[in-house]
């Protein structure tokens, strides 16, 4: 009896000694996982506990201070990473709202859903409620809100994007154009064209460079037999799985891979043919019935500035011009 106890204690002993040895060691995060930026798109001055854990509790679409701001902005994701020199460079500007700006940098189609719900969101088990001053997005979506009244006013262009093909450093897909999505071996990460705008670009450029049959190889076969994921937050879920290795290419906004090579993240892109691009026009309109609709029209004259035009043009937008094409 005192044996088998004995060799029971010394076999627990095994098991626990290794596990407590190991729970002892600095828990490491890999830096693929979002959020990117450190906590440079949250400009508010207290901060109070800061409590991030990448891949496990992590709100990276979500900026600033929800209990009291002066401004609300709902932002089309695509240029989450131009937000926070904006955001600096509008303060200095206009220093009364220093650290009193919340901004949000979902998809549009479901900035639009959140409208709906009275600007109430819920993440993970945290809901809240941030009512929208403006909204920015595709020319083509803010126009269409202000016809349905969600916005007010004449929708403000201010800048242009056109597509890229996304893919890990190295490119081990071998991908030089858009008709490689459609090889059958090939793993791609495409937008939702359920809650990303951007996937009728994608289409219309899919057809221009194969016609139908490329786009629904890639949009529908693809889809069916698991080789095509749809993400549903592109400007995340895109540059993550290329990193992870679940896809080996994705079609994105250019905007969006010079970004994650400018902070060295594994990734880099191949050029779209112009004759095959397809060019998206960034506007913005002030929400109806705004509760700051005086802050809404600032940001609105901001982002048309010289100072914001010099900021996106540091990760490849061009400023709008009406020669542009239409989104």
């Amino acid at each position: 009896m005192r044996k088998t106890a004995f060799c029971t204690a010394v076999l627990a002993a095994a098991i626990v000694l290794p596990l407590a040895a190991h729970a002892a060691e600095p828990v490491r995060h890999d830096p693929i996982f979002p959020p990117w930026q450190h906590g440079e798109n949250n400009d508010t001055t207290q901060r109070g506990l800061s409590f991030t854990v990448p891949e496990v509790d992590d709100l990276a679409d979500f900026h600033g201070n929800v209990s009291d701001p002066k401004l609300v902005l709902y932002v089309g994701g695509n240029y989450f990473f131009a937000m926070a020199p904006l955001v600096a460079a509008f303060e200095q500007q206009h220093p009364e709202f220093k650290g009193r700006i919340y901004w949000e940098t979902l998809p549009p189609g479901l900035l639009e859903k959140q409208i709906e719900a009275g600007g109430t969101v819920t993440s993970g088990n945290m809901t809240w409620t941030a009512k929208p001053d403006a909204y920015l997005a595709g020319l083509k979506k803010v126009q269409g809100l202000i016809d349905q009244g969600v916005l007010t006013g004449a929708a403000v262009p201010y800048v242009t994007n056109s597509l890229t093909i996304m893919v890990p450093a190295g490119n081990p897909g071998h991908v030089k154009g858009l008709s490689d999505l459609a090889r059958p071996g090939l793993h791609v990460a495409m937008p939702n064209p359920e809650f990303e705008g951007i996937a009728r670009q994608i289409e219309a450029s899919l057809k221009e460079a194969g016609g139908d049959a490329l786009d629904t190889t890639v949009y529908r076969t693809k889809v069916a037999h698991g080789s095509t994921v749809l993400t549903r937050i592109h400007h995340r879920q895109t540059p993550l799985f290329l990193m992870q290795g679940r896809a080996q290419a994705g079609v994105t906004w250019q905007s969006e891979a010079i970004f994650q090579e400018q902070i060295g993240n594994p990734i880099t892109h191949v050029d779209i043919p112009s004759a095959q691009n397809s060019i998206a026009i960034y506007a913005g309109a002030e929400v109806k019935g705004a509760a700051h609709a005086e802050a809404a029209r600032l940001w609105l004259s901001f982002v048309r500035s010289p100072t914001a035009l010099s900021i996106f043009e540091r990760y490849g937008f061009k400023p709008y011009t009406r020669a542009a094409s239409a989104d």
